[in-house]
Parts: structure tokens; C-alpha cells; sequence
């Protein structure tokens, strides 16, 4: 048995680079059994695949984790010598105190965040559906959402985290100000959406708008948080409205052009709009943010909002790290 895990994170690599690799829910069945089917010659027995907006990551069991990083390039079409330098390959314990600490909050971008552990979840779901899990990644994961759940219970490491979404409204309040006279808009009904919602809905924004592809799940958020929903259709006709916009969808490709937004801060008369892109690939496109009076931000700039209230997890964190040598100990001598 021989455990790898490759990936690029928000650490190795900026959104430029991580968007090329990212992964669809819908996908990544069809992606695993492509990677560990005897035809295809990659050599993985077996596989679980974790895409989020800070990191696409690959956890194997393979004697040949080059050829993991192959289909990886090969997947997405990119040139394997042009995306390596912003990639990692992790063997054995490395791996495994890797996957620990994923899930333990300890390696995102949110020192702590609680959101990963679901999605580390999803993904492992996923696999197993797929067919792509064997004793060695199921052992892995139960042990790994054991120490995440050990770690939450025994350390403060959730303490003062600051999310996404909370610092999408901290960086709004710094233009605006108060959020009372504010118009805001979201694109999307995903699960970050929906936490970005609660918390500008807090703020008693003038309104708040759901655009979605579907009026009906669109109309279903808006009714929880007391909002209207339209079609993604009709943004462009109504994106001058808004002042402040959230978006995060699973579009491949921006939603949301340069064409599109110079028209709305035409209309606007040049008053300011505030854009969080939380997507990845991005909603935006980027040459959006150079425009004057519009403030454009993605995942990686929200990063020196969410420090804010790390030196509270530092301890906990370091308590946390303890907890994991040992576990990854336990696991090496299984």
C-alpha cells in the first residue's frame, strides 16, 4: 500500500492557477473511475478527489504519484511541466497528518473554519459512491474525521474564526459604512451563498436579491431572508440596481464580464459598486476590478480580513498539531 496525496493549494498557488484545476460535484465520479480504471494505465488502486475554492487535492493509493499528477494535467488539458511548480506530493505519514489537519480546519485559509470538514466529507461521499475506495483511503478518512471531531472537541480552534462571509460584510462596511442604504445582490444559491446571505441580512440592507439560473431555488433562498429572486438572465438589465454583489457559482466560465459591468457603473453614474467573487473557477472576469469605482475582490484577497482574531486560535492551534502527531502515529503503526 502506498498513500499520496497531490494537490495545489491556496498556499502554492494564486486563484489564477487553482481555478484551471478545480473540479464539479457532478464530475468527479466520472473523474475517479477514470483515474483508478485498470484500462487507462495510471496505476491507482484507489481514490478520493477534495475541490474547493482554496484547494484541488488527490488522495491515492498508487505507486507512481507522477502519473497521478499526469491525469491530473492531462484532465483539465494543461501542461504538466507549466502547473508542477505549484504543486505537492505527499507520501505516506505526510499524507496522512496532511489529511488531518485538512479537516481539522489547521490548513485552510481560515485558520479554523468549520465549512471544510463538510466538504472533506462530501467528497469522500462522493468516492465511495464511485467505487474508487479500498481499505487503505476508508481507514484514512474514518481516522480523519475522528481526529477533525477530537480536535474541534478538545481545542478552541473554532474560536473568533472569521469566515467568508463575515469578512465580505467587514469589507463592505469599509466602503459603505453602515449596510442600511445599501442594495445587495447574490448570483448563486450554494451553500456559501446562503452563509453570506445570513449574515449582510443582518445588517438590514435596503434589499437583497437571489439571482440564480432557476427563479425557483432562487426564490426559495429569498424567501428564507426576506429578499426577491431573478433569473440569471436578467442580470445584465439589472446589475446598475445593485450595490453591493456576491457571487459564487459553479459557472466554468465568467458570469459576470468587463462589458457588463462597465454598463452598470455607467448607469450608476460612477457610484461605487462592491464585488466579493467567492467562486472558483472565478464569476468576474478580473479586468472587471480595474475599473474606477468598482471594488472587485476574490478568495485570496479576503485573506488579511479573515486573520484578523488568529492570534485567539494560535494557542488552540498549537494544542491542535499535538493532538494530530500522535493520531498520525496511531495511524502509521496500523
Amino acid at each position: 500500500m502506498h498513500l499520496y496525496t497531490v494537490g495545489v493549494n491556496h498556499t502554492t498557488a494564486p486563484i489564477a492557477i487553482r481555478e484551471h484545476f478545480a473540479f464539479q460535484n457532478e464530475h468527479l465520479s466520472e473523474a475517479l473511475r477514470d483515474l483508478t480504471s485498470h484500462g487507462t494505465g495510471y496505476g491507482v488502486s484507489e481514490a478520493a478527489i477534495l475541490s474547493t475554492c482554496n484547494r484541488t487535492e488527490l488522495y491515492c493509493n498508487t505507486e507512481n504519484p507522477q502519473k497521478v499528477l499526469q491525469w491530473l494535467a492531462q484532465y483539465h488539458k494543461l501542461q504538466t511541466q507549466n502547473v508542477q511548480p505549484y504543486m505537492y506530493t505527499l507520501p505516506q505519514q505526510d499524507a496522512v497528518k496532511h489529511a488531518f489537519r485538512v479537516a481539522s480546519g489547521l490548513d485552510s485559509m481560515v485558520l479554523g473554519e468549520p465549512q471544510i470538514l463538510g466538504q472533506f466529507k462530501q467528497a469522500v461521499k462522493i468516492a465511495e459512491n464511485a467505487g474508487t475506495l479500498g481499505t487503505l483511503l476508508h481507514k484514512l478518512f474514518q481516522r480523519t474525521f475522528a481526529v477533525a471531531k477530537e480536535v474541534r472537541t478538545r481545542t478552541d480552534i473554532g474560536a473568533s474564526s472569521l469566515s467568508m462571509a463575515a469578512a465580505s460584510v467587514r469589507l463592505a462596511q469599509r466602503i459603505f459604512g453602515n449596510l442600511r442604504n445599501q442594495k445587495v445582490l447574490f448570483i448563486g444559491v450554494g451553500e456559501m451563498i446562503e452563509l453570506c446571505a445570513d449574515h449582510f441580512a443582518a445588517q438590514r440592507p435596503v434589499s437583497i436579491t437571489i439571482a440564480n439560473r432557476t427563479l425557483e431555488r432562487g426564490a426559495a433562498l429569498a424567501q428564507k431572508i426576506g429578499g426577491t429572486a431573478i433569473l440569471l438572465a436578467d442580470l445584465p438589465d439589472r446589475l446598475a440596481d445593485f450595490d453591493i454583489v456576491v457571487t459564487s457559482t459553479a459557472s466554468q466560465l465568467p458570469i459576470v464580464g468587463l462589458g457588463m459591468v462597465e454598463r452598470a457603473i455607467k448607469a450608476r453614474k460612477h457610484r461605487p459598486m462592491f464585488i466579493v467573487d467567492l467562486a472558483v473557477p472565478r464569476d468576474v472576469e478580473p479586468e472587471a476590478g480595474e475599473l474606477d469605482d468598482v471594488f472587485l475582490y476574490t478568495v485570496d484577497d479576503l485573506a488579511q480580513v479573515v486573520q484578523e482574531g488568529l492570534g485567539n486560535r494560535q494557542e488552540a492551534a498549537t494544542e491542535a498539531e499535538s493532538i494530530i502527531e500522535l493520531r498520525v502515529e496511531n495511524f502509521m503503526h496500523w
